[in-house]
């Protein structure tokens, strides 16, 4: 059985060769290990390997991991969707926030954002595939919500993430990436800062990396299969 440092390094080797295939520069490219549902000794391994960022969305789970993990300089990222009693802890505790889609929630978040914080760093979620079942704000939509967030105080907008439906079609994959590169190059040709294409997991990082992805997002590759751990005190 491998180990998570051993999975990670193998992840982080092809991440560098789906860079040089692509003509990227050499780390250009940054991964999230996503750990959620993972227990705190399987960041802490991940990180004597060499990690520091890491993707959560169960927020009181994520919480008591902070807390388990204090000690380390570690960088968390909140990925997914956000109910509106969620937006304060989310805003005092993480780094980044990828899966923005209502003006709404930004709004809370930047009003949540602590002072002495440096602003939370967002990226709009964007349903490239169409499916109902996913969330994120519909293309054409993305402009005015840009816009909007740009001007919060407590947040800098930096950019664009996506989950598209599975496939195991290569030129599928491009597509859909294509499409969220092309939508953060028509916000910066309107004069939006952005410098963030968040997309690309375990099964398809490498045509996002091929079609522009600063961020990848991987859980399984590193962490294997997903086990759901109960924090004390949290019941289901």
């Amino acid at each position: 059985m491998t180990s998570i440092s051993e999975r990670l390094q193998a992840v982080k080797s092809r991440l560098r060769q789906a860079e040089t295939e692509a003509g990227r520069a050499p780390e250009s490219v940054t991964l999230i290990a996503v750990s959620k549902t993972q227990p705190a000794d399987a960041i802490r391994e991940a990180h004597a390997a060499g990690q520091y960022a890491f993707g959560e969305n169960y927020l009181q789970e994520s919480l008591e991991k902070m807390a388990a993990l204090a000690d380390l300089p570690l960088k968390w990222h909140f990925i997914g969707p956000i109910q509106s009693n969620k937006t304060r802890p989310i805003a005092e505790n993480f780094a980044w926030v990828h899966g923005v889609d209502r003006l709404k929630i930004a709004q809370r978040l930047s009003d949540a954002r602590p002072a002495g914080l440096p602003p939370l760093n967002i990226c709009i979620e964007v349903n490239v595939s169409g499916e109902e079942s996913k969330g994120g704000v519909e293309p054409n939509e993305v402009q005015a919500l840009a816009d909007a967030i740009a001007q919060l105080p407590g947040l800098k907008l930096r950019g664009l993430m996506a989950i598209p439906a599975p496939t195991n079609d290569i030129a599928l994959q491009r597509q859909q990436f294509r499409m969220l590169r092309e939508l953060l190059e028509s916000l910066k040709q309107r004069g939006l800062a952005l410098d963030t294409l968040s997309m690309g997991m375990s099964e398809d990082f490498p045509a996002a990396i091929a079609e522009g992805a600063t961020i990848v997002r991987i859980g399984t590759a590193i962490f294997g299969p997903r086990i759901r751990i109960q924090p004390p005190g949290n019941p289901k």
